[in-house]
């Protein structure tokens, strides 16, 4: 084979794998696990079917994008029944306790029980991810001349942002203890941080989206 030709080759499979490559960086992500919220023995009340004919159900979301989802759990598995808070697979391959994901669902969807959890998980589930979430301070700039996106964040005012910036020059936060130790009158982060994305989902239309971005 001659040089220039061998070359060409190498060239077409690396563009081939850098297409290839982008065409997976633009996918959406899918989550392998997801938090109950609620659990529905008998699926939706105004389901018309006789209570012997309705299938089990569970609403809840996804761990990392954060998705409202509703789930249908292994009715042959009726000793797995999800509970509220549990961490279930939803990803490719064997799943233990569901089936499969029934469909995305809005705020709107869910039921009186799941809106009521969702605060609760939200904090619990950026409690546990302190090194993603801590970067909504650190990484803090400005969208225009007027508006921080420290200004989306709830219970954030002018002086509270700008306490927070003059702080993180002298070192990004390593977590919410020593953001809340180095900046005065800032408490419970992931409370703050928690009913921004209770917002975000609440409201799919919000203009500036800092954790809903899928």
């Amino acid at each position: 084979m001659k040089r220039h030709e061998h070359e060409g080759g190498r060239e077409r499979k690396k563009e081939k794998g850098r297409r290839s490559g982008g065409r997976e960086r633009g996918q959406k992500r899918r989550e392998k696990y997801a938090r109950i919220l609620d659990y529905l023995p008998y699926g939706h009340s105004d389901n018309s079917r006789a209570v012997y004919q309705r299938k089990p159900l569970a609403q809840a979301i996804g761990e990392v994008t954060l998705v409202l989802m509703e789930l249908s759990p292994k009715s042959e598995k009726s000793d797995k029944i999800p509970a509220v808070y549990e961490r279930v697979y939803i990803g490719e391959g064997e799943r233990e306790v569901i089936d499969h994901v029934v469909k995305r669902l809005n705020y709107d969807e869910l039921t009186p029980t799941a809106k009521l959890e969702l605060p609760f998980l939200l904090e619990r589930l950026v409690k546990e991810d302190e090194v993603k979430f801590i970067r909504a301070f650190n990484e803090a700039r400005s969208i225009t001349t007027r508006l921080h996106t420290l200004d989306l964040l709830p219970g954030i005012g002018k002086k509270l942002m700008w306490a927070i910036l003059e702080e993180r020059k002298k070192g990004a936060f390593s977590d919410f203890d020593d953001l809340t130790r180095r900046v005065k009158g800032l408490h419970h982060p992931e409370k703050i941080i928690a009913r921004r994305i209770e917002e975000e989902i609440k409201y799919e239309n919000t203009k500036y989206k800092l954790f809903m971005r899928h």
